[in-house]
């Protein structure tokens, strides 16, 4: 066990809204030793390795269903699970964090049986399968939603928000084409199925930049409509970089509802309407976003009773009432804390140093 530098393993994997808390919470431990756990061709193998060394076990999700692919599932766990404990011990790992998802499994049945502590963070408002079935496995899981503790009944939880990337902490400019006297309406519909809030998006935009509005869509790589319809005041682009920026200048957010996506709104205090996507697990993102509506801070439709036109009346409304939209945009900031990543970061020594305590 390393007293000075301690040997951290992060287990995160798949999708922005696991990776970027992590990279957030491994920046706040620079004197830890940081091993990563990933799946290969995931998005982690893009965005870990120039930070942390990271190595890969093949795992798939798990399905509803029991059928002939289970058993290959279970056997791909089970190997995981081996390589991950052997990985445990040749690099003397102390101390386990991860951010959920199945990449979850074998870190916190790897770090149960090297009888080492794990951290678990649950992000969203509905626990994903591996954070029900082995929370009770973890020395804490912190949860992004504080009526999460209801599904987790007998697992020690505290709310600690969801780590944000450290841009969104401090004041950012834009580099876009944007005069500052005008509405920005964000329209991003993420890396899962925006193709149908595009549409939407789309017809609607006609009608708001009459108004003098500008509109920032972020449309994702898979919408074979992009460029059908063009205006000065409609920017259209796949991905942008400076997200912390972009929101920090909006007036509205048309967004998911994915707990990453809502905790960036929160801490920029960004007005919302959410849309929630429709296949999410368990409906996942429908019950983050009411959490956000319950707090005043957004709007939420179902994305199939949701017209362009519906769409396009409620932006025109909230941009008409302005005090309404400043509401909004303070009750989200009480939705979710700055700090969180540092909350985390010292759950995990904290966790380090009572394992020390008891050697």
């Amino acid at each position: 066990m390393s007293v000075n530098n301690p040997n951290l393993l992060i287990a995160a994997s798949g999708t922005g809204g696991h990776l970027f808390p992590a990279l957030a919470v491994a920046q706040q431990l620079p004197d830890y030793h940081i091993l990563w756990l990933g799946v290969p061709h995931r998005l982690e193998t893009s965005l870990v390795p120039q930070s942390y060394p990271l190595f890969t076990v093949d795992i798939d999700g798990f399905q509803t269903s029991f059928g002939i692919k289970t058993i290959f599932v279970m056997l791909k766990m089970i190997k995981a699970i081996a390589k991950t404990y052997k990985v445990i011990k040749s690099r003397k790992i102390d101390i386990v964090f991860t951010t959920g998802g199945y990449i979850a499994a074998p870190a916190i049945i790897g770090a149960k049986l090297a009888k080492i502590p794990v951290i678990l963070h649950e992000s969203n408002y509905i626990p994903g399968k591996v954070t029900k079935l082995l929370g009770g496995w973890c020395d804490i899981v912190g949860i992004g939603f504080t009526g999460t503790t209801k599904y987790l009944p007998k697992v020690k939880t505290q709310w600690v928000s969801t780590p944000v990337r450290e841009e969104f902490l401090s004041p950012q400019s834009l580099d876009l084409n944007i005069p500052d006297n005008v509405p920005l309406i964000i329209a991003m519909g993420g890396s899962q199925g925006a193709v149908a809030l595009n549409k939407l998006v789309r017809q609607s935009a006609p009608h708001l930049v009459k108004t003098g509005a500008y509109i920032v869509h972020l449309t994702g790589k898979q919408d074979d409509e992009m460029g059908t319809f063009q205006n000065d005041r409609y920017l259209e682009m796949p991905f942008y970089d400076n997200m912390a920026g972009l929101l920090q200048r909006a007036n509205i957010a048309i967004s998911r509802s994915g707990a990453g996506t809502l905790t960036e709104l929160a801490i920029t205090k960004t007005p919302s309407i959410l849309i929630p996507y429709p296949f999410a697990a368990e409906d996942h993102q429908f019950y983050n976003g009411q959490e956000f509506v319950n707090g005043e801070a957004s709007l939420l439709f179902r994305q199939d009773k949701l017209t362009s036109d519906l769409l396009t009346t409620t932006v025109l409304d909230l941009l008409n009432n302005p005090e309404k939209l400043t509401d909004m945009g303070e009750k989200a900031g009480n939705l979710a804390l700055g700090d969180s990543a540092k909350i985390l970061a010292r759950i995990i020594q904290e966790s380090y140093i009572a394992t020390l305590n008891h050697l």
